[in-house]
């Protein structure tokens, strides 16, 4: 059987590019090589593109707080309408041969945000995950939390700001309307970059300015106290939950360190402990959340279950990440999926639903 070439890319130009790269290495060294032949394609801090060679394409590569994309002379360019040959290296103008699927993980902006799968799309390439449309409202986290209301979930209460309203933003305002503690974040980032706690208003300042260094619109949260539970799904037109997982963070909220560098950070407690009526409410519920913001492929959504048993969603994430100590992978795994089997999932998924939109086409021309 001929082995299918899937491109993988993956780095980034956004605060995840770390995080991308332990990704890439996780899923590198998972996938069933005697299927797929990989060809990995890394983008550096500066958007350069690169084809790299799978025996060495990381520094540092099991150092999470110093790991970095090792720069190749070849580059890579796309050639959108291309049926056979969508890449071509800039090096040598070569044509590389054709991708039959794309395993694209580079995290936050512009490579969850529906920037990378238009750009798939426009190639006309299979891909992994949510299209244009579910990456960009699950990244935009006041858009997503408008959607995930009106399709009757619970979320947090919460205010937007962006900079053109910068100034009509007042502490005593939101103590007053959301009380304290509140969270900061910016609206279009993941993985708890940018955010901040706030307890007190002399911290106050220095989290606005935190949140507006990665975004142009924030977001401003009641604090939740609760439980942070987790659910994978996984699919397409019928998508399926996984078993549930529980984040005990060690410090204050479960931090960017916590979830991708300090091991010690948060335990995973995987099954949480949770009754069964909770559990099926809690699964009934990510998938709702799923189909309401047009996710496809994969998702991890995560909830805060109340001390009155109450579940309200947090975000959902298009492209979780795929780390040894990250929870999507894990879920999976603990509910029968081993990790090879879930990469080869991913990918037959993309594959029938690039079919149906190429079936779709045909029949309007």
């Amino acid at each position: 059987m001929q082995k299918r070439r899937v491109g993988l890319i993956f780095g980034g130009k956004s605060a995840e590019h770390e995080v991308s790269l332990q990704s890439a290495k996780n899923v590198l060294e998972a996938i069933d090589h005697t299927k797929y032949e990989v060809v990995l394609i890394g983008i550096d801090k500066g958007g350069h593109w690169h084809i790299n060679d799978a025996a060495d394409f990381l520094l540092h590569e099991n150092d999470p707080k110093h790991i970095a994309l090792k720069k190749t002379a070849e580059g890579i360019q796309l050639l959108p309408g291309e049926q056979k040959y969508q890449l071509q290296s800039t090096n040598t103008a070569n044509l590389l041969d054709q991708l039959h699927v794309v395993f694209p993980l580079v995290h936050g902006t512009l490579g969850e945000d529906g920037s990378m799968q238009g750009m798939l799309r426009m190639a006309n390439l299979p891909f992994v995950g949510s299209s244009v449309l579910g990456s960009a409202v699950c990244m935009d986290k006041d858009i997503a939390k408008r959607l995930l209301r009106d399709a009757g979930l619970a979320v947090a209460n919460w205010r937007t700001y962006t900079r053109a309203t910068r100034h009509t933003i007042s502490f005593q305002t939101l103590k007053e309307e959301l009380g304290l503690p509140f969270f900061i974040k910016p609206a279009n980032q993941g993985s708890s970059v940018g955010v901040s706690k706030v307890e007190s208003e002399q911290t106050f300042a220095a989290a606005i300015d935190e949140a507006f260094r990665y975004d142009h619109k924030v977001l401003i949260e009641e604090a939740v106290v609760g439980r942070e539970i987790e659910c994978a799904v996984l699919g397409n037109e019928q998508p399926k939950a996984s078993i549930l997982g529980e984040i005990i963070a060690n410090g204050s909220f479960y931090s960017y360190d916590a979830k991708y560098i300090d091991e010690t950070g948060a335990t995973l407690q995987i099954p949480a402990d949770l009754s069964e009526e909770v559990t099926a409410q809690a699964q009934i519920a990510a998938i709702a959340a799923f189909t309401a913001l047009n996710c496809e492929g994969f998702a991890r959504v995560d909830f805060f279950l109340t001390p009155q048993h109450k579940l309200i969603i947090n975000e959902v994430n298009t492209i979780p990440g795929f780390t040894k100590i990250s929870m999507y992978p894990k879920l999976w795994e603990h509910s029968g999926l081993a990790y090879s089997d879930l990469i080869d999932s991913l990918l037959q998924l993309a594959i029938e639903r690039h079919q149906q939109e190429a079936f779709l086409h045909d029949l309007q021309s």
